[in-house]
């Protein structure tokens, strides 16, 4: 990534008075749910087809290190949202039937400050920020069943004032949606083409007007059932050999919970054909989006970023899912690209999920709200500042419904534990206090040297953070960080 590092003070001057002058960009947000780092052709790590998105990479900058700071959909959501930690935005779980989760009306989201600045913001597909409807009501009128929600106009849309979304739901080929009413949108299509159906609708509309937009795409797949997928993509996979990653044990599959997964090699590989062949149609779908920018005029003046909320474990580890701190469960996919203002590249920018709500600010030369933890790293991301060296704080809660009142029956607060950690670019540190009720004192410290051990198989594992001058150095800036976000997990 090219820098002027010596005149950069100058150059980040300049930005802000021209950014006062000139034409607020478009901004196009789109993220796929459950999309691990390594599932892109051009890392050449997962066998996955992705033409598009590496044709897009390669004049983009790529963001080798981007993570998500709490690796499940609702808490990531909150965090991009908000710029807020979970501690902070109280997203700690998904939204969830016995769960009182959601996104609070009261906090400044990313939609809301666009909207304050003459944005037309729009919202398309998985929300999953709202109250499933079923624990206030047992028939809600929207028809919206389990975690899912129908979420009204007003402050809980954020800003948003174009909607056609739904809570969460994982029916992939049958979706459905909700626009401005109860009335229950449903749809014959895969929901990923679906959606993109819809978001070039919206940039039709937009075309020719004056008035910025920012349009967030939230695609559900490659997230589980991994098996609904239309066929033209899984015919792509059925003779291509796998790559598997040194980490992956097929036997006795579970998340990192606990739930079991179906076991055994030939399990695993139909999930991973499965699992790839929908990030190829994601990469399909994002270039009739990448393509519907350049016929409409739009490419040069649109900040383009595509991402994840979290990764897939796919057997590393023995674990499927999500909600570890590894690798394959925080790391995410992050490719930006605004044609002329941000140079083509790698960066090794430790970017978390707090920090996309302020660096896209930032790029549009919009103030970031005071209730921000993330930071704006808009400067770095243009070549105006060198790129930091701050670390990303990474963390995980006990969230499952009996769980929780496991831990309220013995009078804990299910808060304060699961796992807290640091993640730099060469380790990560990690302090692990479990999901269970059962053994309160349990407390296991695990220190990886990703430069050595790029897949975690053997962490240094210590009873005491002194017993380790690394671990000791990044046991004090996740207790400062802790300290930072009221969080009461114990050291």
């Amino acid at each position: 990534m090219s820098s002027n590092v010596d005149n950069g003070a100058e150059l980040h001057e300049r930005r802000v008075t021209r950014d006062k002058c000139e034409k607020k960009p478009n901004i196009l947000y789109v993220f796929a749910d459950q999309w691990r780092r390594q599932a892109v052709g051009f890392r050449n790590e997962d066998p996955v087809i992705t033409p598009n998105i590496d044709a897009f990479a390669a004049e983009s900058l790529v963001f080798d290190h981007a993570v998500s700071c709490t690796p499940i959909c609702s808490p990531h959501r909150a965090a991009l949202m908000t710029g807020t930690y979970p501690q902070t935005n109280g997203v700690y779980t998904n939204c969830k039937l016995g769960a009182d989760v959601a996104l609070r009306e009261d906090a400044i989201g990313i939609g809301d400050v666009l909207k304050r600045e003459g944005y037309r913001t729009g919202y398309i597909g998985k929300w999953h920020l709202d109250l499933p409807e079923q624990n206030v009501s047992e028939q809600p009128i929207s028809g919206a069943r389990d975690w899912d929600a129908y979420t009204p106009p007003g402050p809980k849309r954020h800003g948003f004032d174009e909607w056609y979304s739904y809570g969460t739901y994982d029916e992939h080929l049958t979706p459905h949606y909700w626009r401005d009413t109860p009335e229950m949108i449903q749809a014959d299509q895969w929901s990923v083409e679906h959606e993109t159906d819809r978001a070039i609708e919206f940039l039709r509309q937009r075309s020719g007007q004056e008035e910025p937009f920012a349009l967030f795409v939230s695609w559900n797949p490659p997230h589980s059932p991994f098996d609904l997928v239309p066929d033209r993509y899984k015919r792509l996979y059925d003779h291509i050999p796998l790559r598997w990653r040194p980490n992956v044990k097929a036997d006795g599959l579970a998340a990192h919970t606990g739930e079991p997964f179906a076991d055994g090699m030939d399990n695993l590989e139909r999930y991973m054909r499965d699992y790839c062949a929908a990030v190829t149609g994601i990469d399909e779908q994002f270039g009739r989006l990448m393509q519907s920018l350049q016929e409409l005029g739009m490419e040069q003046n649109t900040l383009v970023v595509l991402s994840s909320d979290h990764g897939e474990l796919m057997g590393s580890h023995g674990l499927m899912a999500k909600h570890s701190w590894h690798e394959e469960s925080i790391g995410i996919p992050c490719v930006m690209r605004w044609p002329g203002r941000i140079g083509a590249g790698h960066t090794s920018l430790l970017f978390n999920s707090v920090d996309i709500m302020p660096t896209l600010l930032g790029l549009a030369g919009l103030d970031v709200p005071q209730t921000v933890e993330g930071s704006d790293y808009s400067p770095a991301v243009l070549g105006l500042e060198p790129v930091s060296d701050e670390p990303a704080f990474i963390s995980a809660f006990p969230g499952r419904k009996d769980v929780i009142e496991q831990f309220a029956a013995q009078g804990l607060d299910n808060k304060r534990f699961g796992w807290r950690g640091v993640r730099t670019r060469r380790y990560t540190y990690v302090v692990h206090r479990g999901y269970s009720a059962v053994d309160p004192s349990f407390c296991l410290r695990l220190l990886y040297d990703l430069e050595q051990d790029p897949y975690q198989l053997n962490p240094l594992t210590l009873q005491r953070a002194s017993q380790h001058p690394v671990a000791h150095e990044l046991e004090e800036k996740l207790r400062g960080w802790l300290s930072s976000v009221n969080d009461l997990f114990e050291l």
